[in-house]
């Protein structure tokens, strides 16, 4: 458990082709309000379409109170091109003995359709596995929005079930199709590539 735990509390940087992880600031709570606050982006999530400024600047400082106690990180997701927040990635939750965790993302609606999400959670998965040796990644979404399950499909999760009703969302009860992808699914990922780069 320590060695996942203290990985996580060092919230490393992770770049890909267009995208910088890395911890989350607050000099990222305008950005960060700017989409929280669309409610096309807040739809199928969790939490409920921003109002305040204040609103954005009280959740970072509780991502970051997460990364001084060692629990699961939620990443900023920065445009290389700008250096400008344009979403987030991250650990819902970990279990520790069976290796697994839960993954979530949301993005600026500016940003969607240019495969920035499906590259952020791709590198997420290869911190998950190389990094933190997890053995399962899962995720789910609101069965409303396909577009987040092609994300899923894209980073090489695969389709697991529907779990009817499982959350209450905005005064709905909501089904859920769930996704996973497992460390033997990511070294077969890994080994395809390799292949087809040869």
């Amino acid at each position: 458990m320590f060695s996942i735990f203290s990985s996580l509390s060092l919230m490393p940087r992770i770049e890909t082709d267009r995208l910088v992880l890395r911890e989350m600031k607050m000099r990222d709570a305008a950005s960060l309000f700017s989409y929280c606050s669309d409610p096309a982006v807040s739809r199928y999530v969790l939490w409920d379409t921003y109002k305040y400024p204040s609103q954005a600047r009280d959740y970072i400082r509780s991502v970051r109170r997460q990364y001084r106690q060692g629990f699961p990180g939620t990443f900023a997701i920065e445009l290389k091109e700008t250096g400008r927040l344009i979403g987030t990635v991250g650990f819902m939750w970990i279990n520790p003995e069976h290796r697994s965790c839960e993954v979530g993302y949301s993005l600026s609606r500016r940003e969607w359709n240019k495969g920035y999400a499906t590259e952020a959670l791709k590198a997420l998965n290869r911190y998950a596995f190389n990094d933190l040796h997890l053995n399962r990644v899962e995720a789910q979404y609101d069965v409303m929005n396909p577009a987040s399950g092609r994300v899923m499909e894209k980073a090489g999760m695969h389709y697991e079930g529907t779990l009817r009703q499982r959350l209450n969302n905005k005064g709905r009860f909501v089904d859920v199709n769930i996704y996973a992808i497992l460390q033997k699914d990511f070294q077969h990922l890994k080994e395809d590539n390799t292949h087809a780069a040869l």
